[in-house]
């Protein structure tokens, strides 16, 4: 998955949006003014990295399952992974895993926004459109 198919993906979910609060580079995911994703740029030396809510359990399972995946950077290590985007993580499961970030946030919303929410986002997932030829 490239950064710019997470970025789709992730403004797929319903009242989404994007911020920069800790300056540019780094894209904050939030529904409802609370964050469920982020994206932090690759470098020379680093890949991309996304860091998503998960239930500390799974969040177990997943870092034990792949390499790429990272108790959360600067963040709650208990409740939030880090995944490199290097290509080791299939892209279905890390749109899995966007989902349940943002289901795990919408989980702790008042109920009149749970329900909201969680009505308009069905059973799907967003639509992964495949990377350039040469991205």
């Amino acid at each position: 998955m490239t950064p710019q198919q997470f970025i789709d993906a992730a403004l797929w979910f319903p009242e989404t949006r994007e911020t920069e609060p800790f300056g540019p580079g780094v894209i904050v995911y939030k529904v409802r003014e609370k964050v469920f994703a982020m994206l932090m740029p690759g470098d020379a030396d680093r890949s991309a990295r996304i860091s998503l809510k998960c239930d500390p359990g799974l969040a177990m399972e997943l870092r034990a399952q792949f390499p790429a995946v990272v108790p959360g950077y600067h963040l709650n290590k208990r409740h939030w992974n880090t995944v490199y985007l290097d290509g080791t993580v299939p892209d279905d499961e890390l749109m899995e895993m966007l989902r349940h970030s943002y289901e795990r946030v919408v989980a702790g919303m008042r109920r009149a926004d749970r329900d909201r929410l969680m009505g308009a986002l069905g059973d799907g997932l967003p639509p992964l459109d495949e990377a350039p030829e040469g991205a």
